[in-house]
């Protein structure tokens, strides 16, 4: 029972639409009618700025970290890495939005931050320098998936490397769009870096 528990407070957690939040309380604005329409950090840099786009990121990226340890503080025998999946996809498919949310970067990170930390530093500096040098955060996001399978391999964790290939799945998916407009040479530039 407490599992089940877990599992859905985690969902909910990650259900928590920061960006449109911060939009709403401090700038009158619902960034899902603007930019991408995307409810999550990268958007909300686009149509809010810098300062909100970082906030959001760290919300979102708390998110995914923060409910890593709900099986430790709730006794429940279940891998870390598994509930943070569950925030991910509340993160995607938030059932208060019409299961329209995000693209699972943040939140992604911030479960791979509380369970294997040192491989989310190595996929941070990988992602800072794709970006660096293709200002496409998009692109720079799904490598950086694929890196963290890679990683899980390396590791040798095995419900890490499920959650994993799950995890780069979703960002694939989520990302065709944007890998439609890379190829097409149209897809939006990042301007802040």
């Amino acid at each position: 029972m407490m599992t089940f528990v877990v599992i859905i407070l985690s969902y909910l957690f990650g259900c928590f639409p920061s960006g449109l939040v911060l939009g709403k309380l401090f700038y009158k604005k619902d960034i899902r009618q603007f930019g991408s329409g995307n409810l999550g950090a990268t958007n909300t840099f686009r149509v809010l700025g810098k300062k909100a786009g970082f906030i959001v990121m760290f919300l979102d990226i708390f998110k995914g970290f923060i409910v890593v340890f709900f099986p430790l503080w709730f006794n429940v025998d279940i891998p870390s890495i598994f509930v943070g999946i569950c925030a991910v996809i509340g993160h995607v498919f938030p059932i208060f939005l019409k299961f329209k949310g995000g693209k699972a970067v943040a939140t992604s990170a911030g479960a791979v931050l509380g369970v294997h930390p040192v491989l989310l530093i190595v996929l941070a500096i990988v992602f800072i320098i794709i970006l660096y040098s293709t200002k496409y955060v998009s692109l720079s996001s799904m490598i950086a998936g694929i890196g963290c399978v890679i990683g899980a391999i390396i590791i040798g964790d095995l419900p890490f490397l499920i959650v994993s290939i799950a995890i780069m799945v979703i960002l694939l998916v989520r990302h065709q769009s944007n890998i439609v407009r890379i190829f097409k040479g149209n897809e939006p530039k990042i301007k802040w870096m």
